[in-house]
């Protein structure tokens, strides 16, 4: 029977999860621009057409078709190197991002849960991180370590990324702290730790997902700042280190655009993916921002209402 229950908990968060894409154009767009790009990612080694690391023509050849994002100041092929700098820093990106919001759930959903001496102290480390100005501590780290690699960056973005989900996730949990579900497990004897994975967690997914994708999207722009600034690891191949190589190499002074707009563009239509799908989650699980079959069905309430005014 308790198997049946989780199984049963958990089957309507999937129900969910695929009802989200239905009248959601937003989620449909994002989604779809989303898969288009980790598919690019993944299958890098197979879609690029050159080595993104070794010289393949002339110093900034213009767009071509052998060549068709043209090519760097250094000769090598923009294309291969943008499918390989998508695997860099969405793989920053989103592990920056499990790294944070797995902090943020455990602070959270701890403090909002048991309350008490647990909650203020929680609450205190929680306070301090959000007092310390985030990027330009992580300017300062990394020019005092010097130029750092993908896996600092990411632990740096991951470890100072939490206290914002935190404190969402905290507020959420103590809403429902107090609800007859939670109660009644309690009254049951079921152990917190179960309470707090199969009564509290499947509530917070949309919370948690939507924190997970903010903190993807601004580590993504954090690691390509950090990149611009040549504070990251220029000899890895990142859509950072490209804008990096890009702007020491003067390419829209030289009539060069594509070298700088070509990870420009991945880097925004990647974030514009991400914020999209983020918005489509607001807009699920929050009633007043609903739209698609939601907002047909509040128009035709609405005109209703207003005939029912125009009779009376």
């Amino acid at each position: 029977m308790e198997h049946h229950h989780n199984s049963a908990k958990w089957h309507q968060v999937l129900a969910k999860c695929l009802a989200f894409f239905h009248g959601n154009p937003p989620a449909i767009i994002g989604g779809l621009l989303a898969t288009i790009i980790l598919l690019g990612a993944l299958f890098a080694p197979a879609i690029a057409t050159h080595d993104p690391q070794k010289r393949v023509s002339r110093p900034h050849q213009a767009p071509s078709a052998e060549y068709i994002m043209g090519t760097t100041r250094n000769g090598r092929d923009v294309f291969s190197q943008v499918l390989f700098g998508a695997r860099k820093s969405l793989t920053v990106a989103i592990t920056a991002g499990i790294i944070a919001m797995s902090i943020a759930v455990a602070v959270g959903v701890s403090s909002g849960y048991f309350g008490g001496k647990i909650d203020e102290w929680l609450n205190f480390i929680t306070n301090v991180f959000l007092v310390f100005p985030q990027l330009p501590l992580l300017i300062v780290l990394a020019a005092f370590l010097g130029q750092v690699g993908s896996l600092v960056i990411t632990v740096l973005l991951g470890v100072t990324s939490w206290p914002w989900g935190a404190r969402v996730i905290r507020a959420q949990t103590m809403a429902i702290r107090n609800k007859e579900f939670i109660i009644s497990a309690e009254v049951m004897g079921e152990s917190k730790l179960r309470i707090i994975l199969v009564e509290i967690l499947p509530n917070l997914v949309s919370i948690v997902f939507g924190g997970f994708l903010g903190t993807v999207i601004y580590a993504m722009g954090s690691e390509a700042g950090l990149g611009i600034l040549g504070l990251g690891d220029a000899t890895e191949v990142s859509w950072g280190s490209m804008l990096y190589w890009a702007q020491v190499s003067s390419s829209l002074y030289t009539g060069a655009w594509w070298e700088m707009l070509v990870p420009a563009l991945a880097l925004a239509f990647t974030g514009g993916a991400l914020a999209l799908i983020n918005m489509s989650i607001d807009q699920v699980s929050n009633p007043k921002l609903k739209t698609g079959p939601h907002l047909k069905v509040w128009k035709k309430l609405q005109k209703a209402a207003n005939q029912r005014r125009g009779l009376a």
